[in-house]
């Protein structure tokens, strides 16, 4: 369904109920974003302010195409997840995840948790080697990234470094 104002998707539709009347409107995200910002805060009335604010405030939160195409093509340095992986996924790859997309992730942890630090039990032991595992993980896509680009001697040395580092960890 296009914009009832220009020739772009309509992406808002509002229904309307004024008295008996009902009034639809199909807009494109900046025909909404006009009709929901008022022209004039005082003829509002505080119901129609609050709604009207609260859809002007979600369409000023919400990202546009370009942006989370631009998100989506973000990648961890370290395991090279990229957040397009993760939103179809459900699952980050490494825990420098959580850093590489702090921004995104923050408000999704805050409203399934409620809060953005971990306020519960801890293993007793810490998790000893979590650096020289996520060591591997880096030389493991490396080693990849060798192969496909038909690097074989980059790909023998990084063998060997990981061979090297996975008998170092087993050896704890």
């Amino acid at each position: 369904m296009k914009c009832q104002h220009c020739e772009k998707p309509a992406t808002f539709h509002i229904t309307e109920l004024t008295g008996a009347e009902v009034d639809e409107l199909h807009l494109c995200e900046e025909h909404a974003r006009i009709y929901l910002t008022p022209a004039d805060p005082q003829s509002e009335s505080p119901a129609s302010q609050t709604l009207a604010g609260a859809l002007a405030q979600q369409l000023q939160l919400g990202q546009t195409a370009e942006d989370l195409a631009r998100l989506d093509q973000q990648a961890c340095p370290v395991c090279g997840i990229t957040f397009y992986e993760f939103r179809n996924q459900g699952r980050l790859g490494c825990p420098h995840d959580y850093t590489c997309f702090e921004e995104e992730l923050e408000p999704l942890v805050m409203n399934i948790h409620g809060a953005t630090e971990h306020l519960g039990k801890r293993p007793r032991r810490s998790a000893a080697g979590s650096e020289q595992q996520t060591e591997l993980i880096r030389l493991r896509r490396e080693m990849k990234e060798a192969v496909d680009n038909e690097d074989y001697e980059k790909a023998s040395q990084l063998r060997d470094l990981i061979k090297g580092l996975e008998e170092e960890i087993s050896s704890q």
